[in-house]
């Protein structure tokens, strides 16, 4: 804990600082929802196809879904995401042209989440 997934256009491939954003992403959920360093993990997902409205061309999409163990306040969460989405304009730089549509959400895992480690 925490989980971390950032699904992302293909069309930002290049301009998605993808280990520099999962370096200060990590550092704010440390500082803000309290987690352990080495807990944090980030898997990144990249998505062929965006439809935005009736639109498939000129727009790119990032989500960034963070699961925690239940107990943070929703002020955290709010927080977090806020954290989350400033870190997104710094790390995101999309092609010239191409709308980008952010988004972020911080959840609590099912009391069923259960982890090992090797």
């Amino acid at each position: 804990m925490p989980q971390i997934t950032v699904d992302y256009s293909e069309r930002l491939a290049d301009g998605f600082d993808r280990p520099g954003f999962a370096k200060a992403l990590h550092a704010a959920v440390v500082d803000i929802a309290a987690a352990k360093p080495p807990a944090c993990k980030t898997q990144f997902r990249r998505t062929e196809d965006t439809t935005v409205g009736p639109d498939t061309e000129g727009h790119a999409v990032v989500h960034v879904h963070i699961g925690l163990l239940a107990g943070r306040t929703d002020e955290t969460k709010s927080r977090l995401t806020g954290a989350v989405l400033e870190l997104l304009r710094q790390h995101v730089k999309p092609a010239e042209g191409l709308a980008l549509h952010a988004s972020a959400e911080v959840r609590d895992l099912d009391p069923s989440y259960q982890k090992f480690d090797r």
